[in-house]
């Protein structure tokens, strides 16, 4: 006599729930890092619930995927053909934005799928970027439109790779007049500043603990770091496993110097091309070549530093942190010298946009490194912080 009442009490829409919480549990702790028990009780349910829906973790985080993508497909599908730029892609801002909790999973997690499952997300992507190039190669005639497509996209995505708290209304018209900048910049006509940018190179790993290191981040940057074992990087430098806890007590101590390597070789670029620069807008261009030169020059420091940070215990991830948010200062405050009609909620995130260009602008060319694609990439970025 019990079971009716429960049976009645649960929400029809109980699948749906579920995958809004697994898919911000996904976005938040990574694919390894989440559990079903979590992801549970973030829904308010027994895990036991939780399998009659989904019959282990890989489905539902397949299922997340799509649902993130299939959304964005129906969103840019429902807008007329003969519709402006700026109506597709409010369309896709907004479903972003609404999004932005569970939204973030498919830029870096995605990786996690097996290969028929990336290749069905890869297609449904593929469907985007084409739908909004067509629009954007018929109002901006310009050079390289799926690039600009891309980067433009990569700005309205980045809402969803940071916690900037700020009202709905102006994240969607902020990342909306910055994507449809990046799309109006032509990337070809630049002054060849990024490429006057030197980075400091970074050590010759000379001691055990710097070939540790130095092993470590490509093999976390090709197969993901819950997935590379002790033995594996212990092998890499010629040692055996046991000997890794005289220079790290984990894999996740390994993964903290990586991302504060990142971190501190990032900063030191930032204060040599700074140095002297007093103008607003000439830092930022400066800020611009320097941050578009390291992701071109450490494609695979960036990515582990971007990807796999939230796998780290919160103790050793405090740190990571810090140094990315005082980065982050640094572009915020020249920003808003340069915008002064820009708050500092809206400057970060106009800053992240820039990021996110670079990102989306810098798979699209594979990362090959050129005086013309650091240039090209360059142009956007700016573009997106309205400069």
């Amino acid at each position: 006599m019990t079971a009716e009442p429960t049976a009645a009490l649960r929400p029809r829409n109980r699948k749906q729930l579920i995958v809004e919480a697994a898919g911000q549990v996904f976005s938040e702790r990574g694919y390894h890092a989440a559990s079903m028990e979590g992801i549970a009780a973030a829904v308010g349910i027994t895990a036991a619930a939780l399998y009659r829906h989904f019959p282990n973790k890989y489905a539902l985080f397949a299922e997340c995927a799509n649902v993130m993508v299939d959304r964005l497909v129906a969103a840019v599908d429902e807008v007329p053909a003969e519709a402006s730029l700026t109506d597709l892609l409010t369309a896709v801002t907004q479903v972003t934005v609404t999004h932005r909790a569970s939204s973030g999973l498919y830029r870096w997690e995605a990786r996690y799928l097996e290969r028929d499952d990336r290749k069905v997300l890869g297609r449904k992507f593929a469907h985007i970027v084409a739908r909004v190039a067509g629009v954007v190669r018929r109002e901006h005639p310009l050079p390289d439109e799926d690039l600009r497509t891309a980067a433009a996209l990569g700005a309205i995505g980045s809402i969803t790779m940071h916690h900037t708290s700020i009202a709905l209304r102006r994240v969607e018209d902020l990342l909306l007049t910055s994507a449809l900048r990046v799309v109006a910049t032509d990337p070809t006509a630049t002054s060849g500043g990024a490429r006057l940018v030197d980075l400091p190179a970074p050590p010759v790993p000379r001691t055990r603990r710097s070939e540790i290191l130095a092993a470590a981040i490509p093999l976390f940057e090709r197969d993901g770091f819950a997935t590379v074992t002790n033995g594996r990087i212990a092998e890499a430098v010629g040692m055996v496993p046991s000997a890794l806890y005289r220079y790290f007590p984990g894999k996740a101590d390994i993964l903290a110097a990586a991302c504060l390597h990142a971190a501190a070789l990032l900063a030191q670029a930032v204060e040599e091309n700074l140095r002297g620069v007093v103008d607003p807008h000439d830092a930022l261009a400066a800020l611009t070549a320097t941050f578009v030169a390291y992701s071109f020059e450490h494609t695979a420091l960036n990515s582990v530093a971007n990807s796999e940070l939230g796998g780290l215990p919160a103790a050793l991830r405090r740190p990571v942190v810090i140094a990315q948010r005082e980065h982050i200062a640094v572009w915020e405050r020249h920003l808003r010298l340069a915008r002064p009609e820009l708050d500092s909620r809206q400057a970060r995130v106009l800053v992240h946009a820039g990021f996110g260009v670079v990102v989306e602008a810098g798979r699209r060319l594979r990362w090959r490194d050129s005086p013309a694609h650091r240039d090209a990439v360059a142009a956007l970025l700016l573009g997106a912080l309205g400069l």
